[in-house]
């Protein structure tokens, strides 16, 4: 019997003709409306410096798609950091309806809007898909007197701005997650001793050279330093304690801190106004990276979870997301009044 195998650009072909059905409502292809794939080199922005964790997962899908002949033209790593992750949203949204351009995003997209630094958010963009979600660890240096997250919180009651934390954006889900863990604990957050870095490596390396106290960061971003014991979690946002060398840091919510509500995740997405062809090849090649068996296996060492979604599931999960973000920012005083 004769067999038949379809490769990504075939795939492609098939997804576009029968169109990405429920994607947001307008991503079915029209009809007759031609496969589509890029035709020159396609550019991943990320909003953070080189060097950091956001670079390095920008890097690794770069890698899959280049593996894997996902995408068959050069695919660049562009680092646009800067302005609490604003100039990245700023620089990708003038490539608009270019589709050679995707973005590599955090929550910040949204709570950047949330508190007013922008006008531009998510639907500014063409969400492509929902890769994985991060908890937050508050890091310290090993040697550190503060031993537990009342530790911290005593000595900020004590005096706001004895305490200085390190971050690579105000507003950001890291940022976020400390304001609600420190209200909830008692603490004004408005009056916090913030050093904003262009990446987490760096605020890693700040706190590790005592140039600041704590860092707020993802999991995966303090993972590494942790794990060679040269950086201390206090403590972290999980709803409940990881897995393997994370196993022994307590969470948040076991000293009584509220954190509910923050969303740390990653995204990616296209330009604004791309065609619904072009929108099925980016949701398809991610789908593959999802479906990579190293990929995979990065997000468990990490202690993240693989969360995909695409079309209206995206959709929802945006909204629902943004509602959540917008909640958290109200009740800590971060949200810009409507």
């Amino acid at each position: 019997m004769m067999t038949f195998k379809l490769g990504f650009r075939e795939l492609s072909s098939v997804v576009a003709a029968i169109g990405a059905l429920g994607t947001w409502g307008h991503a079915v292809a029209a009809e007759g409306e031609a496969a589509w794939q890029p035709q020159g080199p396609v550019e991943i922005v990320v909003p953070t410096g080189a060097g950091g964790e956001n670079d390095r997962v920008a890097r690794f899908i770069q890698r899959i798609f280049e593996q894997k002949k996902l995408v068959e033209t050069p695919v660049l790593v562009v680092n646009k950091s800067g302005g609490g992750q604003v100039l990245s949203l700023v620089y990708f949204a003038k490539k608009s309806p270019d589709p050679h351009f995707l973005l590599y995003a955090t929550g910040t997209v949204l709570s950047n809007q949330i508190s007013g630094r922008t006008e531009l958010g998510y639907h500014d963009l063409t969400p492509i898909a929902k890769l994985r979600c991060d908890n937050t660890a508050l890091t310290v240096a090993p040697d550190s007197d503060m031993k537990t997250m009342q530790d911290l919180i005593g000595r900020l009651k004590g005096n706001i701005r004895s305490v200085s934390f390190g971050g690579v954006s105000r507003g950001g889900a890291n940022n976020l997650v400390l304001a609600k863990a420190l209200r909830s604990g008692g603490v004004d957050p408005s009056g916090l001793k913030m050093i904003i870095f262009k990446t987490n490596a760096q605020s890693m390396t700040g706190v590790m050279g005592k140039h600041v106290d704590a860092v707020a960061s993802s999991v995966s971003a303090a993972f590494q330093n942790f794990k060679s014991g040269k950086l201390r979690i206090l403590a972290v946002s999980a709803p409940k304690r990881l897995t393997g060398i994370l196993a022994d840091v307590p969470t948040m919510a076991e000293a009584g801190l509220d954190v509910s509500g923050v969303s740390n995740c990653r995204y990616i997405y296209a330009t604004k106004g791309i065609t619904a062809a072009q929108r099925a090849f980016w949701e398809n090649a991610m789908a593959a990276v999802n479906n990579d068996e190293e990929w995979g296996a990065d997000i468990a060492q990490r202690n993240q979870m693989q969360d995909f979604r695409r079309g209206k599931d995206l959709e929802s999960d945006l909204k629902a997301t943004y509602d959540a973000t917008r909640a958290a920012m109200v009740d800590i005083g971060l949200a810009k009044a409507k």
